[in-house]
């Protein structure tokens, strides 16, 4: 999370492009929407497992981040393809990540729906599907989330290749155990992975070489690799220091 904030506050001051980065997660960890209550979170399960707590700068709901592709954009507020309101940007770029998991032969979909909002009474991001969201057969497939500041325009979200998503459930508070056990069931009937949609398993790098490719096509740009500055290292660092490692931001909700 520090480093995407880092790409972000560098490509608004002009020191870096818009970035397309595609990473994963170790240990697994949960991450919270910005505005999402620290209590939905079960510490003693959680550390049970020895996943991870840290809080997103975007809105949504709780994702458990394990077996996943997760990627983030991130550009100045002046780049074309994030520019006009949220919806519309949104909009681009999920014609990019419909494309991508097209690629991989899943038969997908786009959501229209209501925009996301901050006010679900569910804890688990993946349960909800909303506006411009990639589904398979009406089940979420790609969770995603933007902020928008001075600096830019930061959006990420997750794509599940595998695994068994009703794990977050025991990283949340429930009232008993019953109550996890619904959700759980709730969840896998409105969500999904690649795995379970395809029926086969596809590498990270598979499904990253799918983004890229699609990234380049919808938007009409060609990616170069390349590696964090020093400077956006050092940023990063100083964020996780002062802010993503901190309670008072992990818990300040």
């Amino acid at each position: 999370m520090a480093v995407d904030e880092a790409l972000l506050e560098s490509s608004g001051r002009g020191k870096t492009l818009p970035t397309l980065r595609l990473y994963a997660w170790e240990p697994p960890c949960l991450s919270l929407g910005q505005g999402q209550p620290f209590a939905d979170v079960d510490l003693t399960r959680l550390r049970e497992r020895g996943w991870e707590v840290v809080r997103r700068t975007t809105g949504g709901r709780a994702i458990l981040h394990t077996d996943e592709l997760t990627y983030s954009v991130t550009a100045p507020p002046d780049e074309p393809r994030v520019a006009g309101t949220v919806l519309e940007s949104y909009n681009r770029l999920a014609q990019a990540l419909l494309s991508a998991v097209h690629d991989l032969g899943l038969p997908v979909e786009m959501k229209e729906g209501k925009a996301n909002g901050n006010g679900s009474p569910h804890p688990v991001c993946f349960e909800v599907p909303s506006t411009y969201e990639i589904t398979v057969k009406g089940k979420k497939l790609i969770g995603s989330a933007q902020a928008r500041r001075r600096d830019g325009v930061l959006q990420h979200g997750s794509l599940p290749l595998t695994g068994d998503l009703t794990r977050i459930c025991q990283a949340l508070v429930f009232p008993d155990e019953s109550a996890r056990a619904v959700a759980g069931q709730r969840l896998l009937e409105r969500a999904t992975t690649v795995e379970a949609a395809l029926g086969r398993v596809v590498a990270w790098e598979t499904a990253a070489q799918a983004f890229v490719r699609a990234f380049e096509a919808q938007l009409g740009i060609r990616l170069e690799e390349g590696e964090l500055s020093p400077q956006e290292i050092s940023r990063a660092e100083e964020l996780v220091r002062e802010k993503y490692a901190h309670p008072s931001w992990t818990e300040r909700v």
